[in-house]
């Protein structure tokens, strides 16, 4: 699973949202590190429906325009899930490799 994926998902781990809600979010779990253009998010945002990972929740007017939230599927909730044990299991196998460094102090290298 791609990283603006993971996010995605997580960003909609916790509540429904909207695709500004959901740039934002993304924002700031990575800490400013991914930065979702529109295009970009709305592609993502239909594959993932297309998967099934996702489903419009409701849709409202603001100011004119349709506003579409977004929320995580049962399936989506299972595939972020996996993903985020793969990834815990991936850190503690590179911090045990670390560890065994002679020098390693536990912050950057």
């Amino acid at each position: 699973m791609q990283e603006a994926t993971f996010l995605i998902l997580t960003a909609l781990a916790a509540q429904p949202r909207h695709g500004y809600g959901i740039i934002q979010s993304v924002e700031a779990l990575s800490e400013g590190e991914v930065k979702l253009r529109p295009g970009t998010l709305y592609g993502a945002l239909d594959r993932l429906a297309s998967q099934g990972l996702i489903a419009v929740e409701r849709e409202e007017i603001v100011d004119g325009r349709l506003r579409r939230y977004y929320q995580l599927s049962h399936s989506g909730v299972d595939a972020l899930a996996e993903q985020a044990e793969r990834l815990r299991k991936r850190g503690a196998a590179a911090e045990a490799q670390l560890r065994r460094r002679p020098q390693f102090s536990g912050g950057a290298a």
